[in-house]
Order: C-alpha cells, then structure tokens, then sequence
C-alpha cells in the first residue's frame, strides 16, 4: 500500500528496512526493488530481529536524494529519518535551547522539502550533517536510536511516556496495598505507587493519620492537587442541605466524579477519617473491563453509548457559586480507538437530554444494561475502608459506589476527598523512573 507524504510515496510497515529503495520513491521516478520481502505472521508485518538499544553505528547513508537518512547499526539493525524531520531537531543552539529543552527554529525557517548536503559519521557514536545552506547539526548516535521510526522503537516509546498497559480485573482483584508514609518518603515505592496505579487503576495506602491534611502531603509529593468548585479537599460526612448527593448518608451507586466538568479530574483520592461499624461498605468496578464486555455481548449498545452526547449539569454553592454544564460520551473512545474514560454520574445526568426523540429509549436501553454489568458480582469489588487508609485510584476508568449508613447526633463517618490530573501524576511518574530506574 502507497501513501502520498508531501511530493514522496511511502509504502506503510516496510520503512524500517533502509536497502528497500523501492519504498521511497518521487512520484516521477520508476520502482527499483532491491531487497526481499518481509517476513508476516497473521497478518502482521514481523521485524527479521528484535530492536535492540545498542546504539553504535557502523555506517550512515542518504537515500533518495539525500532526502532520507539511514543508519546502519553495529547490532544488524537499521533505522530510517526523514531528512527534514532530521532538520527540525537540528540539536545546536541557535535551533535548541538544552537549558529549556525546547525547539528554537521556526517552522516558517524551515525547508520541508529538504535534503542533506553531505553526511559523515564521527567514532560511531555521531552523525554530522550538512545541510544545503551550510547549517550544520550533529546527532548522538543514542539520540537516534531512541528516536528511531521502526514500529518496535516507536512502541517502546509509547510505553516508556505514557505506560499504557491496563490490567483489566473483576470481583477477583488482589488489592494493592502500600504503605502510605513509604510512599511520601521513598521514592522507589513512590513509583511503584503511580505505576500500579496506571496499570490497574487503583492503590490503597494505609497507615496515614486520621486527621485532615495528610491528602495535602499526598498532593504536594506528586506535585499539586486539582482545585475544583469543591475545594482543594472536600469533607465526604452527612450534612444538613447537602449540595451532593455524597453529603448524605444514602447509597451512592456507581459513577466517575466530574462528568460535568469538560475535562474531568483524572485520579482521586478519598481518605478515611472516620467509619461506622454498620454500613458505610465502598464498592468499585473496572470500567473499561466492562465496556470490554458490553462491546462484546451488544455491541450496538457499546455504539450507542460510544458515540451519544449526554448532557451534564451541577448547580450549586460550595468553594464559590457554580452553574457547570457539559456535554459527554458515557465510553469516550480516543482517535487510536481505545477506551480513554468513563463519563457517567446519574445524579448530575441533566433532564435536558439534546437529541432526537426516537434515539432517547434505545440510549436508556444501552445505558441500562451497562449498568446492570457494572453491578455484576463477576465485576464489582467490594470492601471497607479503616480510618488511616487511603483509596486511590484512576477517575477516568474506576468507577464507585458507597453502601447506606445510619446517621446519628454524631457524624457517623468522614472521609476527605481530593483530585489530581493525570498530567501532573504522570510527570511525578517519568521524574521518578528517571531517578530510580536511570532512565532518560
């Protein structure tokens, strides 16, 4: 298959093979094939050998007129770079600035339709270019193998910015526990903590103070906390008029917190201050897993709610007055097509509902039955919290609930409730796989 790139057809999955000329072609010239085929397995394109980090170089070449670059690697290995991509990472400091590490040429400087001038290779470590306006750059050779554009090196990438693995689990999940005051002091169990909680979705820390505030030290070890119109922190106890339905003493059936909210908080935090001894239990679900399953048991309900807009409102006075209003998929699915979060709150689900009549009763059948699966005893988990511990877990994919209590002259139960963005986790997760595993 051919895709037209700029004035260049590119013929997908076979780049990484710098000999195969063939591949890169003007649309002017003939095809000249010079390589054998690649190897497949079900239908999958399959490197002749694993990509390796071993970055010294045994040779460098420009194909098609000088307008890709080609690395030949000391481990057998070759790696392809468009030379104006080559260009726009020009790493010296009139085009970078290391102090910010930050891109100082303008896009409007630069030729997109450039080559290379000349390239040389210096002790296997680096790659000198000159361009044709004389510029020069030179790139270290472990720079590039990181950067490389082969399928396994791009996927090795994903993996080390944005740890995308989930483990999908049920009523059978083996809670993680680690200790809270672990977490604020170390650094290694401060990784395992955000790590874990990005595959699986959710940690409990134990042994933190019962007292207001300890969700403020968890905060500032991550980095900040979300502010929203409940305040930085939010006290979960009965209260007389309660402006949310979490300020009373009756069941909370599953939803995600925020909905209402455009981009709603990515992880949240709920201390345990305070619990009855009747009632009171919490309850969780893994919302993709059972999407996972919706998808595959009706799948024009997964459509339905994949692709519908449901309105969402919060009304009220709390840090300061609020009217929020919000337009969301119940199963937000990203542009890769990958479930990316769960948007579904009942309470803040608004009466306005902004579509044509005859799709409202096949939404609220789909709707229903998602929600008979997420109150599955195969998928549901649930516990009680202690006072000291701390549940975290991933807003966007975790979706909770809460059992009836008794409410009394006294406050029966307290927890303190916080957000944090899933940006500002997974800075504190690349900072700390950079310290502790040595990683750049």
């Amino acid at each position: 298959m051919w895709t037209a790139v700029g004035n260049y057809l590119l013929r997908s999955k076979v780049y990484q093979d710098c000999p195969r000329v063939s591949l890169l072609i003007q649309k002017s010239r003939s095809t000249i094939t010079r390589s054998p085929p690649l190897q497949y397995s079900a239908g999958v394109v399959q490197a002749a050998q694993p990509f390796n980090m071993n970055a010294r170089i045994q040779k460098v070449e420009a194909l098609d007129a000088n307008h890709f670059v080609c690395i030949h690697w000391e481990d057998g290995g070759k790696s392809l770079y468009p030379s104006v991509w080559l260009r726009d990472n020009c790493q010296c400091p009139d085009c970078f600035l290391h102090s910010a590490k930050a891109r100082k040429l303008p896009l409007e400087d630069l030729d997109v339709d450039t080559g290379v001038k000349d390239i040389t290779l210096t002790d296997r470590k680096k790659v000198y270019i000159i361009w044709p306006n004389e510029h020069t750059s030179e790139f270290e050779a472990e720079w590039l193998k990181k950067r490389c554009f082969s399928e396994q090196a791009r996927a090795k990438m994903r993996e080390e910015l944005f740890v995308p693995e989930h483990e999908y689990w049920g009523s059978d999940l083996q809670f993680p526990e680690m200790s809270f005051e672990d977490v604020l002091s170390s650094d290694e169990s401060a990784y395992t903590w955000l790590s874990t909680l990005k595959k699986v979705g959710i940690v409990m820390l134990t042994g933190a103070a019962t007292r207001q505030g300890e969700l403020v030290k968890l905060g500032k070890r991550i980095g900040f906390l979300r502010l929203t119109f409940y305040g930085p922190t939010w006290q979960v106890q009965d209260k007389m008029d309660a402006n949310n339905v979490a300020y009373t003493t009756g069941k909370l059936n599953f939803h995600t917190d925020y909905p209402v909210l455009q981009h709603p908080p990515g992880v949240q935090f709920l201390h345990c201050i305070k619990q009855t001894t009747a009632g009171g239990e919490s309850e969780v679900v893994d919302g993709f897993h059972v999407s996972r399953k919706l998808k595959q048991q009706n799948p024009q309900a997964f459509q339905i709610l994949s692709s519908t807009l449901v309105d969402f409102t919060d009304v009220g006075v709390d840090y300061c007055d609020f009217s929020m209003q919000s337009k969301q998929k119940i199963i937000q699915i990203n542009d890769r097509g990958e479930m990316d979060r769960i948007n579904y709150n009942n309470a803040t689900r608004d009466t306005v509902f902004d579509i044509s009549a005859e799709k409202v009763q096949p939404f609220y059948a789909a709707l229903k039955e998602f929600v008979n699966l997420l109150n599955s005893t195969e998928h549901k988990v649930t516990y009680k919290m202690k006072p000291g511990d701390i549940v975290t877990f991933d807003n966007w994919r975790v979706l909770h609930g809460r059992g009836s209590y008794q409410s009394g002259k006294e406050i029966a139960r307290h927890l303190e409730g916080a957000y944090a963005d899933w940006d500002v986790i997974m800075s504190r997760l690349r900072c700390l796989r950079k310290t502790v595993l040595n990683k750049n």
